[in-house]
């Protein structure tokens, strides 16, 4: 027990001081003036000096004996009866004493809160103890001491200390004895006896065996065994009964009971396995043949069926069984919990319990199998009578086509949520860098190169257009971008992207390209479509480079026609039968995981890691060609590296297309934007109303502004006819294509210009309107110029 003594103060010096210096006095004035009377007042000074000194000295001793000092020995005698570790610490933050059970857990006596724990636990102890400072009591539990879980309860008595009680020590003292013993003597006599013990954390390792379990498990008494998992020493047979993994199935059986000797999740578990009698191992033949003709039944049912047993062990398993709960017929589990995750276990061996014990009645449940923790499996439990040893039957529910095709309605739901989703955060996106985009070609316009400002304000523009195509990347995700279709042949789209995807794989991975014969036109956004390929091929290279940083690998894209003969052998439900022009992306890397391979195109999901994906590579690629009308397939085997194959439908009318209309013409830009006349500006977004009306005011325009549709028609009925109506399509109150109509009424001849941060094909049906044009969102200040100057050009 630390405490702290009393101090004790005795003395009399003082006393004896003031006599002392009284009587020198005197006898020196005696002596050097010869003043009798002088020198007896400096001792009588003296005498009453010491006189004062006793009787304060007399006064301070009974004032010190009314104000007894703590008796720290009781608290010490109520501290060791507590079977919590508790301590005192003082207004300094020392401590003042502490019972053995607070030095035994700690290894002595640190003070609280700076404790032999972790960090996070010393940082909640000491928020405990101010807790208690402020308000009296403050706690903090889950403390992780040595591998126990420990609750920390701080307490202020009185005004200057605190009382710091740890609870669950006996818990730690009592697995910290028997492990003790299991490794010692006792162990050693629980093993002559013919017990095997073993002491088991929550996470299944050993922390501690007696020596006949190391002989038996490892082949040698003397065999480090502590921290190594338990369960890798057991192996099942096909009867459910447990041997020695190192003795194989032909090895004695065993019998394994678990001896919950503490409460809780976190507590140790005791084990003991004893050798299994001779005649009480069942054998195929023992028992009615009743029970060897209903397992023989069940072996032939399509349906997955388990029998257990009355301890909750495996009996028999038909295949079906094994294959719909991804069991490992090399080594079959003991336990139905073992095949499911933890969250699961306990609800599952209620449930076998109950039934085991006479329930004829029986339940469906929703379980999740270790090896698949996202796919929900519902199971069937009913008690079983007259089977011999088995009391439970177990069997899953196999709702086939039906599961899968509600897994595909909830996945389609799914990604239409969130591509509905991302179109709207795009459009905002779009007016934000708008305003940014727009404010830094206006700021660009009085810095030339060399100012101190013009390199910052490029670099803020350049980050602006980074955003702006993530912005792109959304749209094409949720099918809204605005595309550019054309008739072409996929060998073109290869060859101009071919230069650009050899500096991107580098030099460690090789390009190869094979083009088909006979291959149809398709009509796409051939912009759009280069962006898919360098899509595909970064991710293929970036898989290779991870598998092999060193070698690489080699990327293939290859080109194919596909008959509507091929497509109807191929017998796919998702591709309609008719002629397509493939492209195929494959890769020597490692290949998908089968568990990720249905997630690949799902936005933001990535498995690079942190801060080298975003997740909307391949969900690009998938909104893309969607958006084209095309199809896409993933498929891989692990290790023998991915392929994505693309079916685009043949263009029929491609031929008389591009000959009626032959190539497309190429704008020249004239040398400068200037212009005249009205235009009228109607935009929500304040910021970018303003960029507009400041942009086109520069050009030379006379620019009238409103806020929304309402406004606008306002301003027409007292100011003169615009030449050019440039509009935001959605808008509150009235939207463009309202208010456009409306003017068109008054004017019918006016050109329109719609600018939105929409894609144009969502908004088609808004904006059906003649003589009507559209500017994509964000824009810079010239190309805002440029639409302008284009439209009043085709007047």
């Amino acid at each position: 027990m630390a405490t702290i003594p009393a101090r004790q103060n005795a003395s009399m010096l003082p006393l004896f001081a003031a006599v002392l210096a009284g009587f020198a006095a005197g006898a020196l004035i005696l002596v050097t003036l010869g003043e009798r009377a002088i020198a007896v007042g400096f001792v009588s000074m003296g005498l009453v000096a010491a006189g004062a000194a006793f009787a304060l000295r007399r006064r301070s001793a009974a004032v010190a004996q009314d104000a007894p000092a703590t008796d720290w020995a009781v608290a010490h005698a109520l501290a060791q009866a507590s079977d919590d570790a508790l301590a005192v610490t003082d207004r300094a933050g020392r401590l003042i004493c502490a019972n053995n059970r607070y030095e035994a857990l700690f290894a002595g006596f640190p003070t609280p809160p700076g404790l032999p724990v972790s960090e996070s636990a010393v940082a909640a102890l000491g928020d405990a103890g101010r807790a208690a400072w402020r308000d009296g009591e403050g706690r903090c539990d889950g403390v992780q001491v040595f591998g126990a879980s420990v609750s920390a309860r701080v307490r202020r008595v009185g005004e200057d200390t605190l009382v710091w009680r740890f609870i669950g020590v006996q818990a730690l003292d009592l697995a910290a004895q028997v492990q003790a013993l299991i490794a010692g003597h006792t162990g050693d006599r629980m093993g002559a006896a013919g017990i095997m013990t073993v002491l088991v954390s929550p996470e299944g390792r050993i922390r501690s065996a007696n020596r006949v379990f190391r002989l038996r498990a490892m082949g040698n008494a003397e065999s480090l065994i502590e921290g190594r998992d338990f369960a890798r020493f057991l192996v099942t047979d096909s009867l459910g009964l447990v041997h020695f993994e190192r003795e194989g199935i032909e090895g004695t059986p065993l019998r394994v009971l678990q001896i919950p000797f503490l409460d809780g999740e976190d507590a140790p578990m005791l084990v003991a396995l004893l050798d299994e009698e001779a005649d009480t191992v069942p054998t195929p033949a023992i028992g009615a043949s009743a029970t060897a003709h209903v397992r023989s039944l069940i072996s032939l049912l399509p349906a997955g069926m388990a029998l257990v047993d009355r301890d909750g062990r495996f009996v028999h398993m038909n295949d079906a069984f094994v294959r719909g709960a991804r069991i490992n017929a090399a080594a079959p589990p003991l336990y139905p919990i073992d095949l499911v995750v933890r969250e699961d276990k306990g609800a599952l061996a209620d449930a076998v319990r109950r039934f085991a014990t006479g329930s004829p009645q029986s339940a469906e449940m929703t379980v999740r199998f270790v090896d698949a923790p996202e796919e929900p499996v519902a199971i069937t439990i009913a008690g079983a009578r007259g089977l011999g040893e088995a009391a439970v039957l177990i069997s899953l529910k196999d709702s086939g086509e039906e599961s899968k095709l509600k897994r595909q309605v909830a996945q389609a739901t799914k990604m239409q949520a969130v591509g509905q989703l991302a179109g709207g955060v795009a459009h905002d996106f779009n007016n934000i860098l708008t305003a940014i985009i727009g404010h830094c070609d206006l700021m660009l316009m009085r810095h030339s190169p060399g100012d101190s400002d013009y390199d910052d304000i490029q670099q803020i523009r350049a980050n602006s257009n980074r955003a702006a195509s993530l912005t792109r990347q959304l749209l094409a995700f949720s099918r809204q971008q605005t595309l550019r279709p054309q008739v072409l042949q996929l060998p073109d789209v290869i060859s101009e992207v071919s230069n650009l995807l050899r500096r991107l794989l580098g030099e460690t991975v090789t390009l190869e390209v094979h083009h088909g014969r006979n291959l149809g036109p398709v009509r796409a956004d051939p912009g759009q479509l280069e962006q898919v390929v360098v899509n595909l091929a970064v991710n293929a290279r970036d898989a290779m480079l991870a598998a092999n940083p060193s070698g690489g690998g080699v990327l293939t894209i290859e080109t194919m026609s596909v008959p509507a003969s091929e497509v109807r052998a191929m017998d796919e439900d998702v591709l309609p039968v008719g002629d397509y022009t493939a492209l195929r992306i494959s890769d020597t890397g490692t290949g998908i995981p089968p568990e990720v391979l249905p997630k690949i195109f799902e936005p933001f999901f990535t498995t690079k890691e942190v801060g080298k994906g975003t997740g909307l590579g391949l969900s690009t690629v998938y909104g893309i060609i969607k958006q084209s009308g095309g199809f896409i397939f993933a498929e891989s085997e692990p290790g023998k590296g991915a392929a994505f194959t693309i079916y685009l439908p043949v263009h029929a009318a491609a031929e008389e297309t591009t000959a009626a209309k032959g190539p497309l013409p190429v704008k020249e830009k004239p040398a400068d934007l200037w212009g005249t006349g009205t235009v009228l500006i109607v935009e929500d977004e304040d910021m970018v109303r303003a960029i507009a009306e400041r942009a086109l005011s520069r050009q030379g325009y006379t620019v009238l502004t409103a806020e929304n549709g309402e406004a606008a028609l306002e301003l027409l009925e007292a100011a003169e006819r615009p030449d050019l109506l440039v509009s935001d399509v959605v808008m509150p109150v009235m939207d463009g294509p309202s208010m456009a109509r409306k003017v068109r009424a008054r004017y019918p001849d006016l050109p329109i210009l719609f600018m939105s941060g929409y894609a144009e094909e969502q908004l088609r049906k808004s904006i059906d309107l003649e003589n009507v044009s559209f500017l994509p969102k964000p824009f810079s200040v010239q190309q805002l110029a440029e639409a302008v100057r284009d439209v009043l050009n085709a007047e």
